[in-house]
């Protein structure tokens, strides 16, 4: 708030937020506290190797369940439904092609963690890699990914470049896929967004 100012700050949606606990070890009774208390919590271990390479290891991950956000401000651009609302919504061939997309996002890695959100479906590592939304009006899926457009061939109505557009998830590189060639040509795409994350 002192940084950005009051309007920036009440923009922060805290309905899910998470803490990162880092250290060189934890007991097991670490891992079974944090899998008893209902909130999203993520240990990580850290190894240094020589001066320049530190390594950051997944070693328990919870996600809560249904937490009382009480007292905390929530911030909505719209009153557009939610993403489960969308799947909800969708044909059973967009729902289809969301669960061919979800199964190949989550087989990337052991590390891989999904987590719904409200405007979309979030995958990570320690960062969020792919963001999905569900379009079924238009019988659409879109994910943003962690990779620089300057580094692919922009193909309109494919891939876009977002970095100056205001859109929910993380990432500057906009995939539509409405088809299964689309998702195909997506794979690659996600792989690169995974391995930089």
């Amino acid at each position: 708030m002192k940084k950005y100012g009051i309007e920036v700050a009440e923009q922060i949606d805290w309905t899910t937020p998470r803490l990162l606990c880092i250290a060189g070890a934890f007991t097991k009774y670490d891992e079974y506290a944090v899998q008893q208390i209902n909130r999203n919590i993520e240990l990580y271990s850290y190894k240094q190797f020589g001066n320049d390479l530190l390594l950051l290891e997944l070693v328990n991950a919870t996600t809560a369940q249904g937490v009382e956000t009480e007292g905390v401000k929530q911030y909505t651009a719209s009153n557009k439904a939610t993403v489960t609302e969308y799947l909800n919504q969708s044909d059973p061939e967009l729902r289809n092609r969301f669960e061919v997309i979800r199964a190949f996002l989550m087989a990337l890695g052991d590390d891989v963690q999904e987590n719904t959100l409200k405007h979309y479906i979030a995958f990570r590592r320690i960062k969020n890699f792919a963001c999905v939304e569900i379009h079924p009006q238009i019988g659409r899926i879109t994910v943003y990914v962690k990779v620089n457009p300057d580094t692919i061939t922009i193909e309109p109505g494919f891939t876009r470049d977002v970095r100056k557009i205001g859109h929910y998830g993380t990432g500057d590189l906009e995939i539509t896929i409405m088809n299964d060639e689309q998702f195909e040509k997506a794979k690659p795409l996600f792989i690169k967004s995974y391995e930089a994350s």
